[in-house]
């Protein structure tokens, strides 16, 4: 099974032509197939995962089978969680890109720019936003 983070890296980044807009209708293409291509990817993996524990849910009966049995599922289960996560994000991002609003930040309404949006499709702070705001969490200040 592929790394989703794998997935994204590899994905052939964005060459902008001489003087291209920012986020021009060719560059929102790119990142609507980019963020299609990874949601597809992540649905393929959750229907990997529900055939894979609906075939290995015979019990075993061995206590230390049984128990890294289910601490197995339990890891399974919690990754799709996070991946249902994205994917959520994923569909955000691409409603942002129907509504204009892809690439910027959505505190200060600057560009988050080609090489942030190209290593997190889902981004939705510049790095500074992101930063203030992990600061302000950090600090109980939400």
């Amino acid at each position: 099974m592929e790394n989703n983070s794998d997935f994204i890296e590899n994905y052939p980044a964005y060459s902008p032509e001489k003087n291209e807009e920012y986020m021009s209708d060719r560059m929102l293409e790119h990142f609507r197939q980019k963020l299609v291509a990874w949601k597809n990817q992540l649905i393929e993996e959750a229907s990997s995962t529900i055939s894979h524990l609906q075939k290995d849910s015979s019990t075993p009966a061995d206590p230390n089978d049984r128990a890294s049995m289910e601490e197995d599922f339990a890891l399974e289960l919690r990754t799709r969680d996070r991946e249902r996560k994205l994917i959520s994000k994923i569909d955000k991002s691409l409603r942002d890109i129907e509504n204009g609003e892809y690439g910027y930040c959505k505190m200060s309404g600057e560009e988050i720019g080609l090489a942030r949006m190209e290593a997190r499709p889902t981004a939705t702070l510049t790095v500074a936003m992101k930063r203030k705001q992990e600061l302000r969490e950090k600090q109980g200040v939400a």
